[in-house]
């Protein structure tokens, strides 16, 4: 007769989100409990799987062990194939039916997700789609932790996570905004360099903030970054106010702000290489069937079709 296993998959989870984090506050803080919970878990795993997961000093955090990391490896897959065990049990062996966890970049969700919604509704209407609107590196530790299946973000900070696997389906090239009543306004395109010397409106994003300003840096001028937001729309805005111009990828379909202002798109034509769209999963992660048909919808809605 089989013995029962010695763990919970809630232990596993709790152990997971710790061992991204390197800390049991930020576990807490990410999985929305207390700190005593997550520590009892981490500890009821340790004892259950007479193994020290952790070694744990004052002020320094968590490090796994070689048997907490060989854990962690094993984990986030054992806990993938749990959930995939749970959809399959919602619906019917690979039909496309129950929920898909999926992340999204901030400043993609207002371009992609109601297309994505409406598509999903009427291809596939038993999905569930739920979100998690985040920057790159929470999207990375979802991910990570398996509380999404796949993220849909810019190629920001990906290139330095070897454990997920990105595919392109669409690039956004940079480009300027200024006032309607600006005096470049007409000119359809410009270059940086004719800007050096206005207020930069900086989208103020991990990763964002640093791809703009070496955008900025590469025309040999140090950007003047006199206002920042980490709102797409607010940026908008204020530029619209004429407080300054700045760079941005996705091209809404009005030039209208919020505020009532008007902004003007100017290409650019010292940008560099444009923004890549890409779909994230997770090394060594198989995905269900039915995040198989989410992403793939995601293809074919992309504005723009790879390059070459």
């Amino acid at each position: 007769m089989t013995s029962p296993l010695g763990f919970t998959l809630v232990q596993l989870r709790y152990f997971l989100v710790a061992a991204e984090r390197g800390s049991v506050t930020e576990a807490s803080v990410e999985l929305h409990i207390a700190q005593s919970a997550v520590s009892a878990a981490i500890h009821n795993l340790e004892r259950d799987l007479q193994v020290q997961l952790f070694i744990r000093r004052r002020g320094r955090g968590l490090t796994l062990t070689p048997a907490g990391e060989r854990l962690r490896q094993q984990g986030r897959d054992l806990l993938a194939r749990a959930r995939e065990v749970e959809r399959e049990a919602r619906g019917d062996g690979e039909t496309v039916s129950g929920p898909v966890s999926v992340g999204c970049f901030v400043t993609l969700s207002p371009y992609y997700l109601p297309a994505l919604f409406s598509e999903c509704t009427r291809h596939f209407p038993d999905i569930e789609i739920d979100v998690l609107e985040a920057e790159t590196d929470a999207l990375v530790r979802a991910l990570a932790s398996g509380r999404i299946d796949f993220a849909l973000t810019y190629d920001l900070g990906l290139s330095t996570e070897p454990e997920v696997h990105s595919e392109t389906i669409a690039r956004a090239p940079a480009y300027v905004i200024v006032a309607a009543g600006h005096p470049l306004a007409e000119r359809g395109s410009v270059e940086l360099a004719e800007l050096s010397a206005e207020p930069l409106v900086l989208l103020d994003l991990p990763h964002s903030r640093d791809y703009f300003r070496s955008l900025v840096a590469a025309t040999g001028t140090a950007p003047d970054v006199r206002y920042r937001t980490q709102s797409y729309e607010t940026v908008r805005s204020l530029v619209a106010r004429g407080l300054g111009y700045s760079v941005l990828n996705q091209r809404p379909a009005t030039s209208q702000t919020y505020g009532g202002g008007e902004v003007v798109e100017l290409e650019l034509l010292d940008a560099g290489p444009a923004l890549e769209v890409r779909i994230a999963t997770l090394v060594g992660v198989g995905q269900s069937a039915r995040a198989r048909a989410v992403m793939s919808l995601l293809r074919e809605l992309s504005p723009t079709p790879p390059l070459p």
